[in-house]
Formats: C-alpha cells, sequence, structure tokens
C-alpha cells in the first residue's frame, strides 16, 4: 500500500473557518483594547516628556531668531562676498531692520552676536539708538558710530550669525568655533571649559559606579544569603532613603563633612586626628563621591539583589562537591550568573550620576560640578538657551552611546533590574 504525502494544506470545515475567524476577532478586540489602556500614559509621556526634551534639542542648532528680526539684512548679505567694504545697499537695509524692530528683539539679537565675539552687544544697542535718528545716505552714519563698521569685520560677524541653523552652540560645547573663514578651531585656553567639564562629569561618574559596586555587590550577596527578618530588615536599611528627600539626603552630608562636622569630630574623640587639623572632606571632590555614593547605592544594590535572589543555591554546592574552593566556586559559577545584575546595576548608577546636580552643588568645590551645573546655569542666569541645549545633546549622545556600547558587549537582553 503507497501512502501519498502532501505539503498543501487542509481545508477547515466551516465551523473550523468560523472559529478561526472568530479567535482573530478576538485577538483583535484584546489588542485594541491594550492600546486603549496605554493610550493614557502614552500621551502623558509623548506631552511631558518627549515634546519638551524635543524642543529643547532643537535650540541647540536654532539660530532662525536673527534672520526673523533682520530679514533685508540677511538678504544683502547674502549676496555680500564678505571681502570687499560694504556698500551703501548693505547699509540701507540694516538700517531699515534696526528701525523696524522692537527694542526686545534688537536686545535679543544684541546677546546672540555677543557669544560670537565679546563687545559687540554694547555695540549693537549704540548703533541702534543712534541709527534710528539717522538719514540716508546710512554710511556716514554706521561710520561715525564705529570706524569698524567701514570695514567687513561686524559684517562678517553679522553674516556668521544669519544662518536659520547653526552648528554655533555645539562646538561651543566642545571648546571649538569657527574663524573667519568658516574653518573649525581650537578656542582659546582661557575659553576651553567644557570639555574639562565633560570629563570630570564622566570621571565622577565611573568612580561612584565603581564604589557602588564594591560596596553594594557583598551586600546584595549577603542579603541574598540571608533568611526571615534577618533579610528584611537589610532590605528595608536599603529601601529606607529613598523615604527621604534628595535634598535632605544631601543636606545631612554637609553637616556630616564639614571641619567640626559629626565625623571629623568623631575622629578627633578617638584620637586619630589633630582637633586643630580637621580633613578636609567637604566641598570638594572626597565629599562629592561619599554623598553621591550613598544616594546611589540602592540602584546598584537591588538590580545585584534581585539575580542573586535568583540563583539556586545547588550549583555552588554542586561545585564543591566537584572539588572547586569556595574561590574558585565564586569566581566561576557565582559571579558570572550574577553578572546581568552587576551590569544593570552599573549601568543604572551610571546614567544616574552623569546627570546629578543638587549633590555635586551643595557638597562640592567650583572644580567639581558637573555638566549638569552648567546647563541650569545657562538656562537660569545668563538665559542661552543653546549651550543648554547643546550640552544637553552632548550628554544625550554619550549616553546612547554608552547604550550602544552595552548592547554590543553584554546585550540589552540580559539586563535583569528586578
Amino acid at each position: 500500500m503507497t501512502i501519498a504525502i502532501t505539503n498543501e494544506p487542509r481545508a477547515l470545515p466551516a465551523d473550523g473557518a468560523a472559529l478561526a475567524r472568530r479567535l482573530r476577532g478576538i485577538r483583535r478586540k484584546g489588542q485594541t483594547t491594550a492600546l486603549v489602556l496605554i493610550a493614557p500614559l502614552f500621551v502623558f509621556l509623548l506631552a511631558i516628556f518627549v515634546v519638551p526634551i524635543g524642543m529643547l534639542l532643537t535650540r541647540s542648532v536654532d539660530n532662525s531668531e536673527v534672520q526673523q528680526t533682520l530679514p533685508a539684512t540677511a538678504a544683502a548679505l547674502a549676496a555680500w562676498d564678505g571681502e570687499q567694504a560694504p556698500d551703501e545697499p548693505l547699509f540701507s537695509a540694516f538700517a531699515s531692520d534696526l528701525k523696524g524692530a522692537s527694542k526686545e528683539d534688537i536686545a535679543e539679537i544684541a546677546k546672540r552676536l555677543n557669544y560670537y565675539e565679546t563687545g559687540m552687544r554694547s555695540m549693537l544697542l549704540k548703533t541702534a539708538r543712534t541709527i534710528r535718528n539717522a538719514e540716508p545716505p546710512y554710511s556716514k552714519a554706521f561710520v561715525d558710530i564705529d570706524p569698524q563698521w567701514g570695514t567687513p569685520r561686524y559684517w562678517r560677524i553679522l553674516k556668521q550669525a544669519m544662518p536659520a541653523l547653526t552648528d554655533f552652540y555645539l562646538l561651543a560645547a566642545l571648546d571649538l568655533s569657527r574663524d573667519e573663514t568658516g574653518a573649525i578651531t581650537q578656542v582659546s585656553p582661557d575659553n576651553a571649559v567644557h570639555v574639562e567639564v565633560l570629563i570630570r562629569t564622566f570621571v565622577v561618574s565611573i568612580s561612584v559606579t565603581i564604589t557602588c559596586l564594591l560596596l553594594g555587590y557583598p551586600l546584595a550577596a549577603l542579603i541574598a544569603r540571608s533568611q526571615g527578618a534577618v533579610a528584611n530588615t537589610l532590605l528595608i536599611l536599603v529601601l529606607l532613603p529613598f523615604w527621604t528627600s534628595l535634598l535632605v539626603r544631601t543636606s545631612a552630608w554637609v553637616v556630616l563633612l564639614q571641619s567640626r562636622g559629626v565625623v571629623n569630630s568623631a575622629l578627633a574623640w578617638l584620637g586619630l586626628i589633630d582637633p586643630a587639623q580637621p580633613l578636609d572632606l567637604i566641598y570638594n571632590r572626597i565629599g562629592v563621591l561619599i554623598a553621591m555614593t550613598h544616594i546611589l547605592l540602592p540602584f546598584m544594590v537591588l538590580p545585584i539583589y534581585s539575580v542573586m535572589k535568583s540563583i539556586p543555591p545547588v550549583y555552588l554546592r554542586a561545585a564543591s562537591s566537584l572539588g572547586a574552593p569556595p574561590a574558585s566556586a565564586f569566581w566561576r559559577v557565582y559571579l558570572p550568573m550574577s553578572m546581568p545584575g552587576v551590569s544593570a546595576g552599573a549601568l543604572l548608577v551610571f546614567i544616574l550620576a552623569l546627570g546629578y546636580y543638587i549633590t555635586p552643588a551643595l557638597v562640592g568645590g567650583p572644580r567639581d560640578q558637573m555638566v549638569s551645573y552648567f546647563i541650569a546655569y545657562y538656562s537660569n542666569q545668563v538665559t542661552n538657551w543653546g549651550m543648554a541645549a547643546a550640552l544637553s545633546a552632548i550628554l544625550l549622545v554619550a549616553v546612547l552611546i554608552l547604550y550602544a556600547v552595552y548592547n554590543r558587549l553584554v546585550g540589552i537582553d540580559r539586563l535583569r533590574i528586578g
């Protein structure tokens, strides 16, 4: 007897086809219900998180205000070669724009031009006040205000600031700038601060991450191996700092670490230091590392603990029964199995440390401030949104690069936080 085998699908009976349609309908209904349930959260994140951050990041390349305030000047400068002395039509276009612009717009343009060359703000404000009462031809009036208006110098600065999109802020965030020819060059050493701040931010974040790992790994192992009330008590002590405000915890370290604080007083009472020469533990890098480690330590302990708790003890007993000493069993069995928690905790602590602001501002010195301090400075004090956005963009790119490297070396699918 011969049995024929074919790959053709068998037709479903009428009741089977109806059942399949019904299952597809139930599946679509479930998917629609899930989308409806997550829609409020999605809209909330989009409106409160994604859109504001996107608008901020666009400020790092936005330069449209200059062109919008000085449209005639922008058109005249587009036809100017940048080498010859300016002619009367260029003076007339600039004078027309200055007369038609409001004082607030001129003040904003003057502030932006001052980023390109110090002193341009006062010069432009003076020029705008004087030129409002001038009559054509305007070239003589401009030259009487400042002879440099008769040379290409100021006009080159205006032309450099005219494009609606600019890389000025991104370059400045990396201590770079464009010269008169448009080539990218290093800024003067006196003005080169941002690269040093970025390096300092990464050094502090890496130092805090390593310290949290050295302290958090044995603590997580102790909690995972404890039982009953002991494990619960240790876990509560780890979670206890979350019940206190970040500002309060940081301020407490100011009290503890100051020259006549609790730490120095205790060390002096024990005879370990001279009371007249207390340890310098605050307003420096040491204070920043101590306070940030204390605040971020739970974010290292909890991911490692969650992974260690899922490791069956039988694996270590099996390694011991096969002749492995405790140290070898730990390095070759326990540590590799706990690495997903270690990598998750290290990534979480490092990313959180990159954006820290309050703690370095309160317990650190002037040379211990991180990128977040300068973002707040440009946003709140000098109102330079372009530089604040550029530093934010660089920090975001650094985090994305770190994520890509982590995914390449470890694999994001191995990341376990809970």
